[in-house]
């Protein structure tokens, strides 16, 4: 394995999802630094996506431990390429009056201000770099939003429209600095995502539609060998056909 010398920063790292994302990078030659909120967690699966994935501890809701975040890394590894931020969450209801506060705050913490700390924290990391990228995984619920997910959907459709800011604000710095484009803020949308442990857990069900994280990591990984004119404020489709199996590569189109 050849290190490109790139630095990336994986959110949410302690799920089946980060350990994926983190493993296919590693083994893609870049420099991955993993985030969860629980250490036995992300140190679990930091070893569980091999040797040179560094795993580090922060609420990503808490702005000053965001910085704070920043500054060891920028000390130790120095600046980042990139981030996936893959925190999120689901909840759900029966429909529009049982929406509790206590899932919404749940939701708009995980899926909105985490978002909006990493991205205003690590935009000049990601736009001063020669390839930058940054990365969240959506939901196709948004695209159709019922009365049972409506928190979800809503703090989703949040999280897509602070990434398209971040994505307008990624082209205004290149163009303010008079160079070409080489950020780009992309949403991965999926229908729901799957690993080998659900699908041992539940050996009954086929999860029709589903990703694989396996295929989410491939195409993370795909993202830095695509020009960031074609990727920048778009939203890459990562739904498989029915009965189609095959790598990200194939699942992935742009809207």
């Amino acid at each position: 394995m050849n290190d490109n010398h790139m630095n990336v920063l994986v959110t949410g790292g302690s799920g089946p999802s980060g350990v994926a994302v983190a493993k296919a990078l590693r083994q893609g030659g870049f420099r991955v630094f993993t985030v969860g909120s629980d250490k036995a967690r992300i140190d679990a699966a930091a070893a569980q996506s091999g040797d040179g994935v560094t795993p580090l501890v922060r609420d990503l809701a808490d702005l000053a431990g965001v910085h704070a975040l920043r500054a060891e890394l920028a000390e130790t590894a120095g600046t980042m390429d990139a981030v996936i931020h893959l925190v999120g969450g689901w909840r759900g209801a029966q429909g529009i009056t049982d929406q509790s506060d206590a899932d919404w705050d749940f939701l708009e913490r995980g899926a909105v201000t985490t978002l909006r700390n990493v991205s205003r924290v690590f935009f000049d990391d990601v736009a001063g770099s020669g390839a930058g990228r940054f990365a969240i995984v959506s939901s196709t619920a948004v695209e159709k939003p019922t009365a049972a997910t409506a928190s979800y959907v809503a703090a989703k459709a949040a999280a897509e429209a602070w990434t398209m800011a971040m994505a307008d604000g990624l082209a205004r710095s290149a163009a303010a600095a008079g160079t070409e484009l080489r950020g780009a803020a992309v949403v991965l949308v999926v229908k729901a995502l799957v690993d080998a442990g659900l699908r041992k857990a539940h050996p009954e069900r086929t999860f029709p539609g589903a990703t694989d994280v396996e295929d989410l990591a491939a195409a993370v990984v795909g993202l830095f060998s695509r020009p960031a004119t074609d990727l920048n404020g778009r939203k890459l489709r990562l739904v498989p056909e029915p009965g189609m199996q095959a790598p990200a590569a194939h699942l992935t189109s742009l809207d």
